[in-house]
């Protein structure tokens, strides 16, 4: 039988809903997926790989499984960022020298999705190996004239374009954080190292942080409970009225476009209207020197992407995009005694922010610039979601503090709550301190509900 076309549009928990209750099976779930798929994929262009019988045969040995054997996301489809290995699709990185890599084993992170009763629908778009800032013709789903940020682009496009429910994403500076806010969905970084990355390619050992994108949080939650990220503290309950939040508009506020701009006052104003306490908040002083923390990131990460990409540098530069190569023909740039001392200066500051943020309820902070800007040539700057990660791309150094929160590995949620210029989402990043991701996403609930509701922005469905 058929299923219905607005199956597609489902959320994890509507549709795990309805597959509980037997009221629909996989298959029907997967073919109409495989419908929105066929309508939107020649605009869209968020897959590096989908092979549709294998999606079926994979919905049909779901349905198949004995209802006691089934995990806590049975026949949920979820895209795979085209940097994480599957055993039964191809993984690329999004680059001419791996094409039609087969790897034949599964990354960690899909293996754990698996277990639980995961459908893996496909392999999303990437830049090469994440680290350029331009590469797939992926559009973004609501302007095919605007781009839907990288380098997480087809798994944040086949969320928002309602092709997939759930996507995997991995974040160096901003590439789950930025593409979720250019097109209008909730996205989770993770602390740092709380979900292995083994069977992953890496950029950076020291800041790449797996994510996930989804349309609502209560399907944020379900992703963090299945990958088991917990607190030291079981978090509580908070209600509006007990919040406490910080703003921070950290030092690169003058970057800030009207956008975003406007969606931080709205922001602050909504939840002093719910009853929150805002404060807002100066970055650190230990902190703010510009200089010194370009310096920091830029030391660390040509030492990281060398390590990183020599192995393919060795295999054929030549089908390797200048960006990738240029780290690794210019290692010689810094000592082994530098990149000791960069580290160590970056382990330091991590405490610093840790105490800001343990005062709060949560952070506020922007997400982006502005809108996602027009062409697919530039993915955007991600100079205000790296700080919360941290490390700039090799082509955008005006990235470094950017790259400090990535750097502060603290988990990070986006809200699409609010809208731009030109009638594109525009969102707001919640940050919580390192071992918080449960917290987080308790207040992220809380204070989400104000701003989706009178911010502007809805999330398609």
């Amino acid at each position: 039988m058929q299923a219905p076309r607005t199956l597609y549009a489902l959320t994890v928990t509507q549709v795990l809903d309805l597959l509980k209750n037997n009221t629909i099976t996989v298959e029907e779930y997967a073919r109409s997926l495989l419908d929105r798929f066929e309508e939107k994929d020649s605009t869209v262009k968020a897959w590096a790989y989908l092979d549709q019988e294998l999606v079926l045969s994979q919905a049909r040995a779901l349905d198949q499984m004995p209802n006691d054997q089934r995990g806590p996301l049975h026949g949920v489809a979820v895209g795979i960022k085209d940097v994480i290995n599957t055993k039964d699709m191809p993984t690329q990185f999004g680059s001419p020298l791996y094409q039609g890599h087969q790897p034949g084993f599964d990354s960690s992170a899909v293996a754990i999705l698996r277990a639980a009763g995961a459908l893996i629908f496909g392999k999303t778009t990437t830049t090469e190996f994440t680290a350029t800032n331009s590469g797939p013709d992926t559009t973004n789903p609501h302007d095919p004239n605007r781009t839907p940020g990288g380098s997480s682009c087809g798994s944040a496009a086949a969320v928002a374009g309602l092709q997939v429910p759930l996507s995997l994403g991995a974040q160096t500076g901003g590439s789950i954080i930025r593409p979720a806010l250019f097109t209008g969905i909730f996205a989770m970084k993770p602390i740092y190292n709380a979900i292995s990355p083994e069977g992953q390619k890496t950029f950076s050992a020291t800041f790449d942080t797996f994510g996930f994108f989804a349309r609502s949080i209560e399907d944020l939650q379900l992703v963090a409970d299945t990958f088991a990220l917990k607190d030291d503290v079981p978090p509580r309950d908070i209600s509006l009225k007990e919040a406490s939040v910080a703003l921070i508009k950290t030092p690169m506020w003058a970057r800030a476009g009207p956008g975003t701009v406007c969606a931080m006052e709205r922001a602050v104003t909504i939840l002093k209207n719910s009853g929150v306490m805002v404060e807002e908040v100066p970055f650190p002083t230990e902190v703010c020197d510009s200089e010194a923390l370009r310096q920091m990131q830029n030391v660390i990460i040509s030492g990281e992407a060398q390590v990183a990409f020599l192995r393919e540098y060795r295999l054929d530069r030549t089908k390797l995009d200048p960006e990738i190569c240029r780290p690794v023909e210019n290692n010689s740039n810094y000592t082994h005694k530098e990149r000791l001392q960069a580290l160590d200066r970056y382990a330091s500051l991590r405490p610093i922010i840790d105490k800001v943020a343990a005062k709060y309820s949560a952070i506020i902070t922007p997400s982006a610039i502005d809108e996602a800007p027009l062409g697919l040539n530039d993915m955007g700057s991600p100079v205000f979601n790296t700080l919360w990660t941290a490390s700039s791309s090799f082509c955008s150094i005006c990235s470094f503090l950017a790259n400090q929160v990535q750097g502060f590995h603290m988990p990070v949620i986006n809200i699409p709550a609010f809208t731009g210029a030109h009638g594109m989402p525009i969102g707001i990043s919640i940050v919580a301190g390192r071992f918080c991701d449960q917290h987080l996403l308790r207040i992220s609930k809380v204070l989400s509900e104000p701003l989706m509701a009178e911010g502007g922005w809805k999330v398609m469905a």
